[in-house]
């Protein structure tokens, strides 16, 4: 039984011809019909029909994916290359975290960027006055903190895993044992 307080996910079945099932409301439902159920905040889970498999984290990328695909974009081209380049780095097991906390922290501070954009400006980010302070400066400032802790965390793990200069010097270390 689920603790007081808290909902139980909804299940949502992935069988083999690729048709998603919402056990919970007995129907079929799409990507678009999760994409919905994200924005509005309601936890679910998908299984696979046949082998019971997790498999939520691939139908979420699918759901980005679609979206990307339709000219909503939402991921830099950068940012895309710079987390491939995370795949089986050494510090692949943080960035989830710092993601996680990152975007945490930008959904918390949603609200008081969106206070300054239409109390400033009306709703326009991007004031003609130059006197007008540009509320994007306070999601660049909110970004460059990020950043900041993200860069701190990596130097707190850096003794733990050999650096470039920790190579080099590893490296000239055997140089000399052999001789």
């Amino acid at each position: 039984m689920a603790e007081t307080g808290t909902k139980e996910p909804t299940v949502i079945k992935k069988y083999a011809n690729r048709r998603l099932y919402h056990t919970g409301t007995s129907s079929y439902v799409t990507l678009e019909d999760l994409a919905l159920m994200v924005r509005q905040g309601e936890n679910f889970v998908v299984t696979d029909a046949k082998s019971g498999d997790d498999i939520t984290r691939s139908v979420l990328t699918q759901i980005i994916f679609e979206q990307e695909n339709k000219g909503q974009f939402l991921l830099p081209i950068t940012f895309l290359r710079q987390l491939i380049q995370f795949y089986g780095d050494n510090m692949q097991s943080l960035v989830p975290k710092y993601l996680e906390f990152s975007l945490g922290q930008f959904m918390t501070d949603q609200q008081k960027l969106r206070d300054q954009f239409t109390k400033g400006f009306g709703g326009n980010p991007f004031p003609t006055n130059p006197f007008v302070q540009n509320p994007m400066v306070a999601m660049e400032e909110q970004v460059r903190n990020n950043m900041a802790i993200f860069q701190d965390a990596m130097r707190a793990f850096a003794p733990f895993g050999a650096g470039k200069s920790g190579d080099a010097e590893t490296a000239d270390a055997g140089k000399k044992k052999g001789k």
